[in-house]
């Protein structure tokens, strides 16, 4: 008897996605067959559903780029067997069942649960690779993270204190720093009543590197309390659009811009990706990261998520289960 599953699915772009049900998929020869446990909803899944993601895709499409579940079925030769706990990172995690490849499954800690999976790997992974890669981040540096209490912003809170960084987060409301300052930020500054960012960050100092998932005037403000020397991290731009950076300060100052995708990774250093990875499962497992528990929602009320994210309401990583 063939099996149905569920699918969510974006049929027109500017539109949130349609929950379907339809055939299970085949898994061919050399994939691996895995049931989804849960999901993670990213910006980038905004982004996707309106056309401007920078790996497009022409609808119908299934949304959702990180997910965590367990193995069904892989090739004999796999390393990976039927029950195996992994985190995914494939397009399309949206749905029951998926076929990937093995390079797109890592395994995670029993201590790890498939809703902390799901989330784990853009966030934390985006924040590890920057931070020690471009953003060359060294004990007893200041950082500051813009976006302090969304998704990735906490991760990089959290991974810039376990480093020896001094860490100020930039976060909107009171509720929301508590929760940056309980990740371990130093410092946080409320962006609701913060009127010139630039100014409150060089009374605090100013800052050896700027993690920016924002963009837009927030970026442009942080950028003038760098020091010399320092680096900015483009992490992407949930404010709506690119910070308009002045060149001519990053030349007199040194200051490095350095462009930040993590996914690019699969393709320009896919073992760099994975050893990032593998060492970050075992923080996890030795208790030095704490992931904030964020929206959790079953897959029947995804567009819900979509508006979390759109109005930025969310804290930590919104979750849709299986």
């Amino acid at each position: 008897m063939t099996e149905m599953i569920r699918i969510a699915r974006v049929e027109k772009l500017e539109q949130d996605p349609v929950l379907r049900h339809e055939t299970a998929p085949q898994r061919q020869d050399d994939q691996v067959l895995v049931r989804v446990r849960a999901a993670a909803l990213n910006f980038a899944d905004l982004l996707k559903a309106k056309g401007q993601y920078q790996e497009p895709a022409d609808p119908p499409f299934i949304p959702g780029l990180e997910a965590a579940g367990e193995v069904v079925e892989a090739p004999a030769d796999s390393a990976l067997t039927p029950g195996m706990r992994v985190a995914i990172s494939h397009p399309g995690t949206m749905a029951d069942l998926i076929v990937t490849s093995e390079t797109a499954l890592i395994p995670i800690p029993d201590s790890m649960s498939f809703e902390q999976a799901a989330g784990f790997q853009v966030a934390y992974g985006t924040s590890h690779l920057a931070l020690a890669g471009p953003g060359d981040l060294r004990p007893g540096q200041t950082l500051a993270v813009l976006g302090a209490a969304g998704g990735v912003g906490l991760t990089a809170v959290e991974i810039g204190a376990a480093m020896g960084a001094r860490v100020i987060g930039i976060a909107r409301g009171a509720d929301r720093a508590e929760t940056v300052r309980a990740a371990g930020a130093e410092t946080v500054i409320d962006s609701t009543s913060c009127t010139d960012l630039r100014a409150a960050l060089r009374e605090l100092g100013g800052v050896d590197v700027i993690y920016d998932p924002v963009g837009s005037e927030p970026g442009e403000q942080a950028f003038g309390a760098l020091r010399r020397g320092g680096r900015f991290l483009v992490i992407g731009f949930a404010g709506g659009k690119p910070p308009r950076l002045p060149l001519n300060h990053a030349l007199v100052k040194n200051i490095a811009i350095h462009g930040f995708y993590w996914g690019g990774y699969r393709s320009l250093d896919p073992a760099a990706l994975r050893r990032s990875l593998q060492d970050l499962f075992q923080m996890f497992d030795a208790g030095r990261l704490k992931p904030v528990a964020g929206a959790s929602l079953p897959l029947e009320r995804l567009t819900e998520g979509y508006q979390l994210l759109r109005d930025r309401k969310a804290v930590g990583k919104v979750i849709i289960t299986l």
